[in-house]
């Protein structure tokens, strides 16, 4: 078997098992949020970020283009820039050119969608002197190898834009963020996106559009369960519903069963019977308070450096330093 079936045949059992994991846990069934980014879950999300309701992505937007040069100042050139969840990496493109300025680039996206790679070379391919060298994998395992490959004399600028340490609850954000400390030397640096309360009512419509786009990709992801592991999920017995947890501060997406049904899933020997009004809950997003990031760096090995905060969707860039 070639290298790259093997791969394929891997990433197919892995997703295999994780969703029948998440679907056989008892009171509240489950489906990881990472397989939301298959290529059409991938191009679905970047319609979202275009909608008006959903104005993280412009927030951040924002705070690039205005603010680049001066998160970049406290950083010594060499720069190599590491990307985690580079998408089409639309954004990125402020930092790149605010580094390119005084040095040459190397750039890591780092994706698990091959396609999400392709249109980030397609989008920042043209820039003046950058190195783009794309890694398809998972986060950790994409910062190790770009580690590897900078020089001794480079700093690392790691980018986590957009929110999506929110998508770990608290706990283990932390314990993600005490992982990449560790393939990371003194001096070097995270920025940090991280989205902050509003009121409850804007939280909700950016997760749930009046034009249904947040509705199909979360349907795609068990569309996607039909496509690649065989399953006979039947869309049109579930909707997607949006709830927000005050007390841990989190917006939650969910697909809810509008009847009882059994569902198979072949390459998972798994079957299972939902309930009329049951869901199955496929991400959370928890919204910070500016002033409990300082507190996460800290315990994570890093220092708080700056931050910069949107005033008009509340939402903060934070340069964190490693101690």
């Amino acid at each position: 078997m070639m290298l790259s079936q093997t791969i394929q045949t891997d990433a197919i059992r892995d997703f295999a098992v994780a969703v029948s994991d998440g679907l056989r846990k008892v009171g509240q069934r489950e489906l990881p949020s990472v397989y939301l980014y298959d290529e059409l879950g991938t191009a679905l999300f970047e319609a979202i970020t275009l909608l008006p309701e959903y104005g993280l992505t412009r927030a951040e937007e924002r705070l690039l283009r205005r603010r680049a040069g001066d998160m970049l100042d406290s950083l010594p050139p060499p720069v190599a820039v590491v990307e985690l969840g580079s998408g089409s990496g639309r954004k990125t493109r402020w930092i790149l050119e605010a580094l390119a300025v005084r040095e040459p680039i190397a750039y890591f996206p780092i994706d698990i969608s091959a396609s999400a790679l392709v249109k980030c070379h397609q989008e920042l391919g043209s820039l003046g002197a950058i190195s783009i060298v794309g890694l398809e994998k998972s986060y950790l395992e994409g910062l190790q190898e770009a580690a590897a490959r900078r020089r001794p004399d480079q700093t690392l600028l790691v980018l986590f834009l957009g929110s999506t340490i929110g998508n770990f609850d608290p706990p283990a954000a932390e314990k993600f963020l005490s992982d990449l400390r560790r393939h990371l030397k003194p001096g070097d640096a995270l920025l940090l996106g991280a989205d902050l309360e509003k009121s409850v009512g804007d939280m909700l419509l950016a997760y749930d559009d009046p034009a249904g786009v947040t509705a199909a990709f979360n349907l795609n992801l068990l569309a996607r369960i039909n496509r690649e592991l065989g399953g006979n999920f039947v869309l049109r017995n579930f909707e997607h519903h949006v709830r927000y947890q005050t007390t841990d501060r989190r917006i939650e997406m969910h697909l809810r069963s509008k009847r009882t049904h059994t569902v198979s899933i072949r390459a998972a020997e798994f079957a299972c019977t939902l309930k009329e009004g049951e869901t199955i809950w496929t991400e959370a997003c928890h919204k910070f308070r500016v002033e409990e990031i300082p507190g996460l760096a800290r315990r994570t090995g890093f220092r708080c450096e700056a931050q910069w905060i949107d005033p008009e969707w509340t939402f903060a860039e934070n340069l964190l330093i490693v101690s």
